[in-house]
């Protein structure tokens, strides 16, 4: 909420929140009234515009920030666009097309039935795939690549980057919004889901490319943030996301074996259909666990 546009809170603001982690945040008295008083509180603060003049944002890091997402925008297009059996990878190495049979969601996965194009795939949809895969792809993609670019041109760059990540709230956000996407992806877990494809070498190929990206990003940001280790500034939800990959491993590995037995299975419609529901128990499970699923 702090990291919104200077002038744009005045006072009021709508919660959504995924049903996923309805129970999480307002299953008892306590937790419901941190999350709500923090949300309050935090509203108060951005709407401060109302009673006196707002510092207005940098010039400087608006245009900073634009020409990182310039940067990270071709990065991520010249991934999902332009890398050959990148589509293919997507619809073998994520359960994109069993996630558009449970009875989730007020949209079908796709805008047009049978159209595998990026286009056709709604966002909820798209990131959904994703996480299940613990390739959370979307939410860091080309950030390492575009930091990187930027400061080439001149290394005293990165401590103007410094600088914005600790004096402008949004900036600041973003960064640890990263660092958590990246923090829920498992390289190694994610190349299992690799080991669906049916061309095995494309499907390295692309694995490859999004395993150096994410090397990139992580090893940015942490020179970013002068931390050791991801999600140093929040030492409570790295602990709590430490803590999920008990249960998360477990569950991907179930996954994977319900997806071969599901896709390749030499069974009867009958046998294949028994593997249905438990794969979709996993879906649903997975994305528990991973809780911003999408």
């Amino acid at each position: 909420i702090l990291a919104q546009p200077v002038d744009t809170v005045h006072g009021q603001i709508k919660f959504t929140e995924q049903g996923e982690v309805l129970s999480f945040k307002y299953g008892n008295t306590e937790t419901a009234a941190y999350e709500l008083g923090m949300g309050v509180s935090a509203l108060i603060k951005a709407s401060r515009g109302l009673v006196t003049d707002s510092a207005q944002e940098k010039p400087e890091y608006l245009s900073i920030m634009q020409q990182l997402a310039q940067l990270g925008e071709q990065q991520y297009r010249q991934l999902t666009e332009q890398t050959p059996g990148f589509l293919d990878y997507f619809y073998e190495a994520c359960p994109i097309s069993e996630i558009g049979l449970m009875n989730i969601g007020s949209r079908p996965s796709h805008r047009k039935v049978g159209d595998r194009s990026k286009s056709s795939v709604r966002a909820i949809g798209w990131v959904f795939a994703w996480a299940q895969s613990r390739h959370t792809l979307p939410g860091w993609y080309g950030i390492g690549s575009a930091i990187a670019t930027w400061i080439s041109e001149d290394p005293e760059r990165r401590q103007i980057l410094q600088k914005m990540y600790f004096e402008w709230p949004f900036f600041r956000a973003m960064v640890s919004n990263t660092q958590m996407s990246l923090s829920k992806a498992d390289m190694d877990i994610a190349a299992e889901y690799a080991d669906l494809c049916i061309d095995k070498q494309q499907a390295q190929q692309v694995l490859s490319v999004i395993r150096n990206e994410y090397q990139q990003t992580a090893s940015q940001l942490l020179q970013l943030t002068g931390a050791e280790t991801l999600m140093a500034e929040n030492p409570q939800l790295a602990l709590s996301l430490r803590r999920r990959q008990a249960y998360l491993d477990p569950l991907n590995h179930i996954q994977l074996l319900l997806l071969k037995r599901y896709r390749h299975g030499d069974y009867s419609d009958a046998e294949t259909a028994k593997w249905r529901d438990p794969l979709l128990r996993t879906i649903s499970a997975i994305s528990q666990g991973m809780r911003n699923t999408g």
